[in-house]
């Protein structure tokens, strides 16, 4: 007997719980993806096996970054024939992991279906509709979505609906329209949810509509919902982005009152501040905080600080820069780190530059390719 099978009988013939680990762990270690899918269709003839819906995302989540959308099809059509799929909660699964494989016509297949396999549909299944259409990029289609179906279903929209909505709403650019969504949630009976402010607040203030971003920053400090970090990282970006670096500085030091830990992207905010202000030495200084901090450094620190500290040529300290991007394995852009070697050059330091050129083209994690351009 077959591993896959002795497994499936266990399942089968148990009443404990699935040993997931060894199942997530057999998937997640295949690195045929075609063995990947025949393994994930045999294990689906479990009940318990299909109960794993962290295991359906991360299998239909690599399939879909290798465009293997065919196979993402197969295994989700697979689960067509079993019971669950009369059960309005495993519908709603099938409709979201074709929205996050970017494959909204099959998830809005799925949602036509149900009413054929007396499945019912609800604000549950009408939400992971809406959800698969932000998902997959439609976001042209949300409201279109959202005014047909709660006509033609007579179903209300919760504050999930609402919040998908105003999600499309901030990718798609459209601001304008947020107020209009913002004033239907109290009149349908619903209330903004923390979730609510935080897509507003950061669709908002990284857009540069700080005003737009403040007015919903007070309704939402006088309205029963208390911000978390992300809250407060979504207004230094707007405050960042209008140099009002006393307010942000102001507004990181309230974040101990209100028992809140700063996060990465909360140092970068406010660096990403000091770098558009022309502050060097402020810049320096935050960088510093981030480093003694719980938190690191990534991608977008030293994308933001590289390019500053070779606009100001503080080349000592792109140096140090460039080294710590290879200490913590952030894959910056090769044109990013070019900068430091070309300004290198130009400062008539090209053994230094030759030592990072050597760097970056010879470490295990990534080569890149860098060149030493023949000095002016």
């Amino acid at each position: 007997m077959s591993t896959i099978n002795r497994i499936i009988r266990t399942f089968s013939t148990s009443t404990a719980a699935p040993p997931a680990k060894s199942i997530y762990d057999d998937l997640y270690h295949e690195r045929n993806l075609k063995r990947l899918v025949h393994k994930f269709k045999n294990f689906s003839q479990s009940p318990s096996f299909r109960k794993q819906a962290n295991v359906y995302d991360q299998t239909v989540r690599r399939l879909a970054s290798a465009k293997k959308h065919k196979w993402v099809e197969e295994i989700l059509e697979d689960q067509k024939q079993y019971n669950e799929i009369s059960k309005e909660g495993f519908a709603a699964r099938l409709i979201s992991l074709y929205g996050k494989a970017a494959m909204f016509d099959h998830a809005s297949k799925v949602f036509d279906e149900m009413p054929e396999r007396k499945c019912e549909q609800t604000v549950k299944s009408f939400n992971a509709l809406l959800g698969a259409c932000v998902n997959a990029k439609k976001f042209d289609k949300v409201d279109e979505i959202f005014r047909e179906l709660t006509g033609k279903m007579g179903v209300s929209p919760n504050i999930v609906s609402y919040n998908i909505m105003i999600k499309a709403l901030c990718e798609m650019g459209s601001f304008d329209s947020v107020d209009s969504v913002f004033g239907e949630i109290g009149k349908n009976g619903c209330e903004p949810d923390l979730i609510t402010f935080n897509t507003l607040l950061f669709g908002l203030y990284s857009n540069g509509r700080f005003v737009d971003g403040e007015k919903f920053w007070a309704k939402m400090m006088n309205a029963s919902v208390s911000p978390d970090i992300r809250t407060y990282n979504a207004r230094l970006i707007g405050l960042a982005s209008e140099k009002k670096m006393v307010v942000a500085v102001e507004l990181f030091n309230e974040l101990c009152s209100k028992n809140l830990k700063p996060d990465m992207f909360t140092y970068n905010a406010v660096i990403n501040g000091f770098c558009n202000d022309g502050n060097l030495q402020e810049a320096k200084k935050w960088y510093a905080k981030l480093v003694q901090s719980d938190s690191a450094p990534n991608k977008a620190t030293f994308t933001t600080l590289i390019p500053f500290a070779c606009k100001l040529s503080d080349f000592d300290w792109a140096v140090e820069l460039f080294n710590r991007t290879f200490e913590h394995k952030c894959l910056v852009d090769p044109n990013v780190l070019q900068l430091v070697v070309d300004g290198l050059v130009k400062a008539s330091r090209t053994e230094e530059a030759k030592e990072l050129v050597e760097i970056g083209n010879s470490n295990k994690f990534r080569r890149y390719n860098l060149t030493i351009l023949a000095e002016e």
